[in-house]
């Protein structure tokens, strides 16, 4: 069995645990466990209890919401969360219950740091809570951004910069992992992302495809061109 340290190369291309007092990010190694997930897996699902700190290894975590009940639920797709992607601290932080569903999205690997251990060792460390703060903090950011995307820019604007920011990682790499240039995404999961029709994604997709931005595969797309992606967001 692969051991949490193995995906240290990895977590450290991510931003935020390259940054991390080296203490800190040892003990989330020390304490994580690997767990493997088949494709459309649950991991957790709304309001079901706290489980601790998760971080994706390798595929993808599908984080949902829903709203409406029966034949009028509609689905909320937030994002589908690539590798070194940590997430899951809110409830860290509140003990709560979870706010959205989070499925594997392909087969996946995540490491999970559990929520009791994590509590107990930030309780004998508690200068490392900003340090988990910061992690939140970036994914408040990137909300109010995604919220005021969604009130004033064109379907084509928020396609495209939906688009960069996967590419980019949801904002996580340290620059040390590059850019990911093929998404694994369906025209559905894009257009439940930013809230337009499947055949709205296809017709703007097939633009970009035209201009030589991108290349549209069965089950996701390759970006051919970031830079001219970038000026067309």
């Amino acid at each position: 069995m692969t051991e949490p340290h193995h995906y240290l190369p990895l977590l450290q291309t991510g931003r935020w645990y390259a940054q991390l007092p080296a203490d800190f990010a040892q003990a989330l190694l020390r304490m994580a466990r690997v767990r493997h997930l088949a494709s459309g897996e649950v991991l957790f699902l709304r309001d079901s209890p706290p489980c601790g700190l998760y971080a994706v290894v390798s595929g993808s975590i599908r984080i949902s919401g829903q709203s409406g009940r029966g034949d009028d639920a509609r689905e909320a797709l937030l994002a589908v969360l690539p590798p070194p992607q940590w997430f899951g601290e809110i409830t860290v932080f509140d003990s709560a219950t979870r706010t959205h569903h989070a499925h594997a999205a392909e087969p996946s690997t995540l490491l999970q740091v559990s929520q009791a251990e994590l509590l107990a060792w930030l309780h004998e460390h508690p200068q490392h809570w900003r340090d988990l703060a910061v992690l939140m903090a970036d994914k408040l950011r990137l909300a109010f951004q995604t919220m005021e995307e969604q009130t004033v820019l064109s379907a084509p604007l928020r396609l495209a910069r939906r688009l960069v920011v996967m590419a980019e990682g949801y904002g996580v790499q340290s620059g040390k992992g590059g850019t990911r240039r093929v998404l694994a995404v369906t025209q559905q999961e894009l257009a439940l992302m930013i809230g337009i029709s499947r055949q709205t994604t296809n017709e703007i997709l097939k633009g970009m495809e035209a201009q030589g931005v991108l290349r549209v595969q069965r089950g996701g797309l390759e970006i051919v061109d970031l830079p001219a992606l970038r000026r067309l967001s």
